[in-house]
């Protein structure tokens, strides 16, 4: 005779920040064995496309820092991108290079967020601390730039909101220099710790077809092998000037995802170096018109976020609020592959595949 165990519910979540933020699973389970997950989200759901209708262009700035809140600088540069195309300005060469350190700053900062958490997720502390650190130097960089550290509004439509101030190039080229010491570093703690490698190798393998199929993006889509990146494949702002390598692992697995992670903040670290050799000299604005009203019509911008690929889609009306706007989310759309990578795997590994996903609810529920 086979004994046949009773399946149960099991919800992890909404909590913050322990399920990375408000994010409900309903598993059922099988003993340990995760037979069906089903994503419940919309816990932090402020209408925030329906609120720029409500707002003109220059206001929703601010609401683009709420969304991914962890990678504000490059929420400000999707948005205002969609707007200069819509109005068919070109923003200046100093401006567009500031911008390019900022979204790298930015993009390093995120991973250095998700680093520290990963380890957390699967039992380790000390790298924790040692990412937060190196975090808060970026976080101080930027109070520098515009005086905040987490949303920021520092890009306006035609370029910034003011210019780099005294000793921020001399301080960011002292931080590029230090930082792969800290990556070394975290190496030795976390990213050859047996334990760590036992957790996270061949679990929530996600295959490339499988990660194309579900329209991920961003490192999770790298590490299943796809070289698919928004700053080479579509090229905007700068990035063509500059040169790097698009991270991929073949493996598709927890580890795959860290590891591209890991040598995507040594990526911009070359990137962030290239870009402050190259800012010319100049203005930090265009000439922008005093309101703005784009003649009726629509735009798409997308760059290459620390999570993916973020578009923002704007329709005008010829008036100076959005007639409609549209965000894509790389969080959300990933999210959605999230029933299939953890179906069969256990309660425990179930902590490990969301956080090598690494989403932001804000730009998930919007």
């Amino acid at each position: 005779m086979h004994l046949k165990s009773e399946e149960i519910q099991l919800n992890m979540g909404p909590q913050h920040p322990s399920t990375h933020g408000v994010l409900r699973l309903m598993l059922t389970l099988d003993g340990e064995v995760v037979v069906e997950a089903v994503p419940d989200i919309g816990y932090l759901h402020r209408g925030t496309e329906k609120l720029a209708e409500l707002r003109n262009y220059v206001q929703f700035i601010t609401l683009t820092d709420r969304l991914d809140y962890i990678t504000a600088m490059m929420n400000n540069m999707v948005y205002v991108q969609a707007v200069e195309k819509l109005l068919g300005l070109v923003p200046t060469e100093r401006a567009e290079f500031i911008r390019v350190v900022c979204c790298e700053l930015n993009r390093i900062a995120s991973h250095l967020l998700f680093i520290g958490t990963f380890g957390l997720d699967v039992g380790a502390s000390t790298p924790f601390l040692y990412c937060f650190r190196e975090r808060e130097k970026i976080l101080d960089l930027f109070e520098m730039l515009c005086g905040a550290r987490l949303t920021y509004s520092y890009f306006r439509i035609g370029g910034l909101s003011a210019d780099l101030p005294p000793g921020f190039v001399e301080t960011t080229r002292q931080f590029v220099k230090e930082l792969p010491r800290t990556l070394d570093e975290n190496d030795e703690l976390l990213t050859f710790n047996k334990i760590f490698l036992a957790r996270t190798q061949q679990v929530g393998v996600l295959a490339p077809e499988e990660a194309v199929s579900y329209g991920v993006s961003g490192p999770p889509l790298r590490a299943s092998g796809v070289p698919m990146d928004v700053r080479k494949d579509d090229s905007y702002s700068v990035y063509d000037r500059f040169d790097f390598k698009v991270v991929t692992c073949p493996e598709g697995d927890c580890f795959a995802r860290y590891r591209v992670r890991v040598d995507e903040v040594r990526e911009s670290l070359k990137i962030v170096e290239q870009a402050l050799d190259m800012i010319p000299d100049g203005e930090i604005m265009t000439k922008v018109p005093k309101t703005i009203r784009p003649a009726a019509g629509e735009a798409y911008a997308r760059v290459e976020s620390s999570r993916g690929d973020l578009g923002c889609y704007i329709i005008s009306d010829g008036s100076s609020s959005p007639y409609r706007l549209k965000w894509r989310g790389p969080s959300f759309v990933n999210l959605g592959v999230i029933a299939h990578m953890i179906k069969g795997w256990k309660v425990a590994d179930v902590v490990a595949i969301l956080g090598s996903i690494d989403i932001v609810l804000g730009e998930v529920d919007r």
